[in-house]
This record gives structure tokens, sequence and C-alpha cells, in this order.
């Protein structure tokens, strides 16, 4: 019984230990980029933050039973890239940005989620909808903001989307996870 709950946890530990949740006032380091592959394309790219969303529900049989459905921002490590020849701060600050980017359309997606979700019919007929709707959003912004901020080379435009992210973190604060 020893060895299987010691196999489990070291399993687990592989499984999850590549994840990061996000946290309010958690930031990364260099250290959580482990990824040795660059499967990005161009010169300018310093680094690759691999991000997006978790969720799990938990649904009974009966349609018009509440469901439950939980959603986390994750941050995938063995994903994620740097180029140590060429990091400072100042690209780490552009990196945690795309990982905050992803907690704000979490946040969006928790809103929906809660405002058009209340059983599982609900689920079955409105949650894929939604979080393609989301999902969609969250990817044009994320290119919007790599391409206006020239990955970050922009320190002008940096600047005003760092602004924006913390405005709109602020904004759903209400769907932020405990």
């Amino acid at each position: 019984m020893k060895g299987v709950f010691a196999a489990c946890f070291l399993i687990s530990n592989i499984v999850f230990g590549q994840k990061i949740k996000w946290e309010e006032g958690k930031k990364l380091n260099w250290s959580n980029f482990k990824s040795q592959v660059n499967n990005q394309r161009g010169d300018n790219v310093v680094a690759y933050t691999n991000c997006g969303w978790m969720y799990s529900y938990v649904k009974s049989s009966n349609p018009k039973a509440p469901v439950k459905i939980t959603i986390q921002t994750i941050f995938n490590e063995y994903q994620s890239w740097k180029d140590v020849k060429r990091i400072n701060d100042y690209v780490l600050l552009h990196e945690q940005k795309h990982f905050d980017v992803a907690e704000v359309f979490a946040r969006k997606l928790r809103k929906e989620v809660s405002e058009k979700i209340k059983n599982g019919a609900d689920f079955d007929r409105y949650f894929k909808t939604i979080y393609n709707t989301i999902l969609k959003e969250y990817q044009d912004f994320q290119k919007t903001y790599d391409g206006e901020t020239r990955n970050g080379m922009v320190e002008e435009k940096q600047a005003e989307y760092n602004r924006i992210i913390a405005e709109q973190l602020e904004n759903y604060k209400n769907y932020k996870t405990s």
C-alpha cells in the first residue's frame, strides 16, 4: 500500500508540478521557464509563455440539478521557453503580462458561466459556446498584445498594456478564485 501511495505521489508531482496556478501577487521567475525547445518563429522572440486555463465540472445526470464548474489559470513550465543569453527583467515583465491576460479572460469566462449556467441543462446547452467565444477573444488579445508591443520591445505600448491589463484584472476582481 505504501508503494502505491508513493508512486501516486510521485506521478502527481510530475504531472501537476509542470503547471503553476495564477495567484494574486505571485510572479513568474525565469526558473519557471523549463522548456529547452524554442518552437516560436522569429529572431525577436526572447521567451515564450505557454499559459491558459484548466476547467473541471461536476454535473448530475439530472438536468435540473446544479452544476459546479471550476476554472483555473495555469502556466505550463515545460512548454515555456527562454533564451538564457537575452533574458532580463523587462522581458520577464512582458511574459508575466501574458499570464495575467490569461487570468483576465479566465475571470471573463467565470463571469459568463456564473450568469448563464445554473444547472446541467444550461451547461450542456451553453458551456461550449461560451468557452469558445471567450477563448477566441483571449487568443486575439494575446496576438494583438504581442503585435502592438512587438513582443515587449515598444516600451510605450508595453506600458499602455501594463495599465490595461491591471485595469481589467481590477474590473473583474469579483470573478477571481479565492
